[in-house]
């Protein structure tokens, strides 16, 4: 169900993506990628997972997952619940949302136990080369200083993208690498893909955008030409 190259949107905690509004951009994401054939995910905040997922045919990601088994663990997010909501994968250690190594590697463990794609976010090349080691399906990485600051890593800080896929390539070939921070054109998109990312993340660029739906076919535009 993912393919390279991915945009995956981080719906975050934004009001312009709560409820009813989460389920409005999910469909704008799906007619985008159905109409030019471009793989888009979407990561609503959990409470929201369900109404998404019913209401789409896209790939739906969890923002996070515990890696605590069933029982005992009030306030954890489990990954057979996220799986039951219809969410076909779930986000890791996100810069707002960050992990101990050891969690992550048992996220990561569990995730698969149950049959969830994992992405795993890190903020430089070595921190994401040594989450490649935990062998999760995809892993990202995102300068935090840039993050919604419309100032893409792929111009601010391109050796952050090719310093990131040599360490992550010598860990582990397979493992896609995806570039955030920033992202908010098509021509954005365009560099990172260039640079050998296999797609981005992004969230402000769409979630806050006037118009969410131009926002998302720039990207995905871009992501055609560069497969051209």
């Amino acid at each position: 169900m993912i393919s390279i190259p991915f945009i995956l949107v981080n719906l975050k905690t934004y009001v312009e993506s709560m409820g009813e509004r989460a389920v409005k951009l999910a469909k704008i994401a799906e007619e985008v990628s159905s109409s030019l054939n471009v793989c888009i995910g979407l990561a609503p905040q959990i409470v929201d997972l369900s109404r998404v997922a019913e209401s789409t045919k896209i790939p739906v990601f969890a923002q996070h997952i515990d890696p605590a088994p069933p029982g005992k663990f009030t306030g954890h997010v489990l990954p057979e619940a996220v799986k039951n909501c219809g969410a076909v994968g779930t986000m890791l250690n996100h810069s707002e949302r960050r992990m101990r190594i050891a969690d992550i590697e048992a996220a990561v463990a569990r995730a698969r136990q149950v049959g969830l794609y994992t992405v795993v976010f890190a903020n430089n090349a070595r921190v994401t080369a040594a989450t490649a080691a935990l062998e999760p399906d995809m892993v990202a990485v995102e300068p935090p200083e840039l993050i919604g600051t419309g100032i893409p890593v792929s111009k601010a800080k391109p050796e952050v993208i090719t310093n990131t896929i040599d360490l992550v390539k010598k860990v582990n070939p397979r493992i896609p690498v995806l570039c955030g921070a920033g992202i908010t054109s098509g021509e954005d998109v365009s560099r990172a893909l260039e640079l050998g990312a296999s797609g981005i993340a992004v969230a402000s660029g769409v979630v806050k955008a006037k118009d969410p739906r131009s926002v998302l076919l720039e990207f995905a535009k871009a992501v055609r030409r560069a497969e051209t």
